[in-house]
């Protein structure tokens, strides 16, 4: 029988750079790096999830009422931020650095960094953005506060704040309702 359960802020506290309250992180997550990454309040990270923080000053920051659902991939090695009410659906794929894949340099983390030519920079979810499932994040990339990212959506760019985003590459393709920020001063109350 296997334990799907979830480990709470108190079995993992000291194991992160800071924990805050209501945390829940699936015991079926493999987190490298967990000195670097810092979690808000009211977190919830799922099964089989896959979250990988470099040792040389990288760091993963999740802000408070985050959730990070089933078998995401989070590569951190150049930082990734999640700010608050900023959620991923179920097997999106966040990259803060990748290789250069023109042919002209060697690839993947075996090969020395000499004869390569990684390159990355911090990926930011601002606040209430949300980003649907099977989505993929790359480099550099800010999705601005409230915007929201259709399933199977390649991000390659920034995103406008307030906007719904689709399609590969992800365009932009109508406003998004700000009725939820009434919502979250009622849930502040």
């Amino acid at each position: 029988m296997f334990n799907d359960g979830y480990f709470s802020e108190n079995d993992i506290k000291d194991r992160f750079k800071s924990v805050g309250k209501n945390v829940l992180i699936s015991k079926n997550c493999t987190i490298i790096g967990t000195e670097n990454i810092e979690i808000g309040n009211n977190v919830r990270i799922d099964d089989y999830c896959c979250i990988m923080v470099g040792s040389d000053g990288a760091s993963l920051k999740i802000g408070s009422y985050v959730h990070i659902a089933a078998n995401c991939y989070l590569s951190a090695k150049n930082g990734i931020i999640m700010e608050d009410f900023t959620g991923i659906s179920q097997g999106v794929k966040i990259y803060s650095n990748s290789d250069d894949y023109s042919g002209a340099f060697l690839t993947n983390p075996t090969v020395p960094s000499e004869f390569t030519n990684a390159t990355g920079r911090t990926v930011t979810l601002k606040k209430h953005a949300i980003v649907g499932s099977g989505a993929v994040i790359l480099p550099g990339v800010t999705i601005h506060e409230g915007t929201s990212v259709g399933a199977l959506s390649l991000v390659t760019k920034d995103l406008k704040e307030w906007s719904i985003y689709f399609g590969i590459p992800a365009k932009r393709l109508k406003n998004r309702l700000k009725n939820l920020l009434d919502l979250e001063k009622k849930l502040e109350e």
